[in-house]
């Protein structure tokens, strides 16, 4: 049975309850409206990765990458406000939301990974150019990304989502101890970022109104945290953290080259990507929007309108 539950997708189990928490969308009902959101998933290397999608696929396509230790799920209130004039996808990656996790001792859990399978996604979606929203993990996804194709890539909409060493501060020494010595030891003194007290703390640090913030974010994050197996896959993307730094002065420099336009909104009191990771955006890009928030680490909760709307006269300039 646990088995069976590693390597069965958390879409394929809800559907077989009587207890689904989401209505499905099919293809004819989402068509019938911009504001529907499709809850789909594909067939990629073997996986059903499962990802949301709105709006008009003619339309200039923004993609969603979300964080850790959430899924698409944070975009939720985002992508219906984006969805009038833009086709808009969130990919959920592997041992994440709702698509398949296998065991962490057979699959490469990785950034590398993660990048190359939405890239596999968008490029079956026919999606050629894009936009991208950038947090937290999905930062070095989408900059794998960019690093790869970076005429595909319109603009960027950076939300606490780190490409420089000065934003990898006091949070991350022991995760940098991990790094330099991945033992059980090292490993075991990071499954603390994974209980539902963490979980609660990195959706209100920093917050200024904690009614903006649904519980349902930390609940529904839990319970992908507490699977059979998800905290080995959690410790592998750790674990595979560093290989993004190894990156950020290959990444750096393709900014300065390529100077893809760039929005930054960022929750300033945010301690595990403060502020310090920020500002150096604004030394390699010229064309930078450079909006502070006085938020914690999950910005669009407390500030979801604010970003929509800074995100929609962004689009409109950098994508028509």
């Amino acid at each position: 049975m646990k088995n069976l539950i590693h390597n069965t997708s958390l879409a394929t189990l809800l559907s077989a309850s009587a207890l689904l928490p989401i209505a499905v969308t099919s293809p004819a009902q989402a068509a019938e409206s911009p504001f529907a959101v499709q809850m789909s998933s594909m067939e990629i290397d073997g996986l059903n990765i499962a990802y949301r999608e709105a709006g008009n696929p003619e339309n200039p396509t923004v993609l969603l990458l979300h964080g850790f230790p959430t899924s698409s799920h944070m975009f939720r209130n985002l992508i219906p406000e984006l969805a009038e004039d833009y086709h808009v996808i969130a990919p959920d990656y592997p041992g994440f939301g709702a698509s398949d996790m296998p065991d962490a001792a057979s699959y490469d859990y990785g950034f590398a990974n993660a990048a190359n399978i939405v890239t596999q996604l968008i490029d079956a979606k026919g999606v050629g150019d894009y936009s991208v929203y950038l947090m937290d993990y999905g930062a070095p996804v989408g900059y794998r990304m960019f690093a790869n194709h970076p005429e595909r890539v319109t603009g960027f909409v950076i939300q606490n989502g780190n490409a420089y060493e000065a934003g990898l501060r006091e949070f991350w020494d022991p995760i940098k101890a991990y790094w330099a010595d991945a033992s059980p030891e090292n490993g075991d003194a990071l499954r603390g970022f994974l209980t539902m007290e963490a979980t609660q703390w990195q959706f209100t640090h920093g917050v200024g109104d904690l009614s903006k913030v649904s519980p349902d974010n930390y609940w529904h994050v839990q319970y992908l945290l507490d699977r059979p197996g998800n905290q080995e896959v959690q410790l592998e993307m750790f674990l595979d953290y560093s290989t993004n730094v190894d990156e950020y002065a290959k990444w750096q420099a393709m900014f300065r080259e390529h100077q893809p336009p760039a929005l930054i909104v960022w929750g300033k009191n945010d301690h595990i990507f403060p502020a310090d990771g920020a500002h150096p955006y604004r030394e390699d890009l010229n064309d930078v929007e450079f909006h502070l928030l006085d938020t914690g680490h999950f910005a669009l909760e407390e500030y979801g309108p604010r970003i929509a709307s800074e995100m929609k006269e962004f689009l409109d300039r950098v994508t028509r």
